[in-house]
């Protein structure tokens, strides 16, 4: 059992609401008739601990999270640094800004959002209250 809360009537999304990404992905989470539990890492610290989980969950490494292109990143690390776990967590603890992508949790799954319509491909439309094809319309 993790850390991290899951429920199959909430959505859970991490983003940053300073970037372009989290703003728009939050925006399509938000229309969602599901409950929200949004989560800005520009405003709220996210533990060691749950960073862990978010990457084990995802089945990515700690580094993976880390967007190593962000200037803030750059200005501080080469874009090839190796670095340990308790190292990576620092950096995600001091520059929140520098997280890759927005994360989604629904249910028991995690996902990373490369673009803010992708929530849309996880979400069953109907408790979405989205639709993955707006031309079609349920029949009576």
């Amino acid at each position: 059992m993790g850390i991290i809360s899951t429920d199959k009537n909430k959505i859970t999304l991490i983003y940053n609401s300073e970037t372009s990404l989290g703003k728009q992905t939050y925006g399509y989470v938000s229309a969602s008739k599901k409950d929200i539990l949004a989560v800005d890492t520009s405003k709220t610290n996210i533990p060691g601990t749950q960073w862990i989980e978010i990457a084990n969950n995802l089945g990515i490494q700690i580094s993976e999270l880390v967007n190593k292109e962000h200037p803030n990143f750059q200005e501080s690390y080469s874009a090839n640094v190796k670095l340990e776990t308790n190292d990576w967590l620092k950096v995600l603890d001091n520059h929140p800004e520098v997280v890759a992508n927005p994360i989604l949790i629904l249910d028991e799954k995690f996902y990373q959002i490369e673009n803010p319509s992708d929530f849309v491909k996880y979400m069953d439309p109907d408790s979405a209250g989205v639709s993955r094809n707006p031309a079609k319309k349920k029949e009576k």
